[in-house]
């Protein structure tokens, strides 16, 4: 799989100085991490779920979480199990088919073992579990039954906690929170994929909802939440995981109170006024001014709700012409005792030092998502991967 591996090569070969590259479910950890993208959650019980996990792929999905959580209801539990054995087991029939990136959402440690033993040889389709409301005391179990059943199955398998308890949130119980979620996933540091913000339930610890006007960034109380789990667990000193954005709710507003935060320019450039007509339509402006923050707090990828969101988060992943000049500059084995040096675009400063941890995270990221030509932006990316 690869991103951007749904549109034409042809398509590909003009809108990217360095095209993605292809990755595969057994591929090393970190790059799997940054791989994950827009990784849209799916409810367990829908009946023909391996069609569209097939369908969602041919669309650029790289990864999906098929829920067993808060996405049903607890009188459905058992037939969402039942649905899920019986669907993968249906896509392991399906040989030729390209899947993304799986994961299951379990509510309770003892599904871990157990669906993994219903599934027998197609759990060689599964990547790993998300765990939910993850804390130290809640989280342990979890991450001992992925490792129990990762030995019984013979199948490399990882966990991402969900980070959105109560306790992560109250100001007073915060920091001991965090470090206890610290010691558990650093004791399973190989297993642990990505740590994923639960937007949705902090605010609900307040009655709280942003409008689709609004980011999770507006909402300080969750604002501040992000900035001490990234301060936390996403240090780029070696000891931090991936932490991924959080949830966008909306794909449809019928009114709204402010202004579009789309400007007009990029689009009249790209000669696609109609494309940004419809992403105000849809409450896509919001999103795309939240994926830019999330990048800038330190976020990668996001989790997703709905297929046309996916898009945008991939779009806004790729590596610009301009910042794959500047990591490849700071990165140079001639620039490793420091320095600092005008930009190749002569428009910033580069310093070699404090900019080095950036750098190998923009390189990373595009290896994963690719680098646009110079004259590509985001409007022509988004362009392209719509399907005609």
């Amino acid at each position: 799989m690869r991103h951007f591996g749904h549109i034409a090569p042809e398509v590909r070969q003009r809108l990217f100085f360095q095209e993605p590259c292809e990755f595969e479910a057994d591929s090393p950890a970190r790059l799997l991490a940054a791989a994950l993208g827009a990784t849209l959650y799916s409810p367990a019980t829908r009946p023909r779920l391996a069609d569209d996990i097939v369908k969602l792929a041919a669309r650029g999905v790289v990864s999906m979480v098929l829920c067993l959580e808060d996405s049903i209801g607890d009188e459905d539990v058992p037939a969402a199990e039942e649905n899920l054995v019986r669907q993968f087991t249906e896509l392991a029939a399906r040989p030729e088919a390209d899947l993304p990136l799986l994961f299951i959402r379990v509510r309770v440690p003892e599904q871990i073992p157990d669906l993994v033993r219903r599934m027998g040889p197609a759990v060689r389709l599964l990547s790993g579990f998300v765990m939910p409301k993850f804390t130290e005391e809640r989280g342990m179990p979890f991450l001992e039954a992925l490792s129990a059943a990762e030995a019984a199955s013979g199948r490399r398998l990882f966990g991402m906690p969900v980070l959105e308890s109560p306790e992560l949130l109250y100001r007073e119980s915060r920091v001991e929170t965090l470090e206890g979620i610290s010691r558990a996933v650093d004791k399973y540091r190989d297993r642990v994929l990505a740590l994923r913000l639960g937007v949705t339930d902090f605010c609900s610890s307040y009655g709280l909802r942003r409008a689709p006007d609004m980011t999770a960034y507006d909402v300080q109380i969750v604002a501040n939440v992000i900035a001490d789990v990234v301060n936390m667990l996403g240090r780029a000193d070696g000891t931090g995981f991936t932490v991924t954005g959080p949830v966008w709710e909306y794909f449809r507003v019928q009114e709204r109170m402010f202004k579009p935060q789309l400007r007009r320019s990029p689009f009249l450039e790209g000669k696609a006024e109609e494309l940004r007509e419809a992403l105000i339509e849809h409450a896509m402006d919001g999103l795309l001014r939240e994926i830019a923050l999330d990048q800038a707090n330190g976020l990668m990828g996001k989790t997703c709700i709905h297929p046309t969101h996916v898009l945008p988060v991939h779009a806004l992943s790729v590596v610009s012409h301009e910042e794959f000049c500047d990591a490849q500059d700071i990165l140079r084995p001639e620039r490793g005792g420091g320095g600092v040096l005008r930009s190749a675009y002569t428009n910033k400063m580069n310093e070699v030092k404090p900019h080095r941890a950036w750098a190998e995270r923009t390189m990373l990221r595009a290896e994963i998502f690719g680098v646009a030509r110079e004259d590509v932006g985001f409007v022509e990316l988004l362009a392209a991967g719509i399907p005609g």
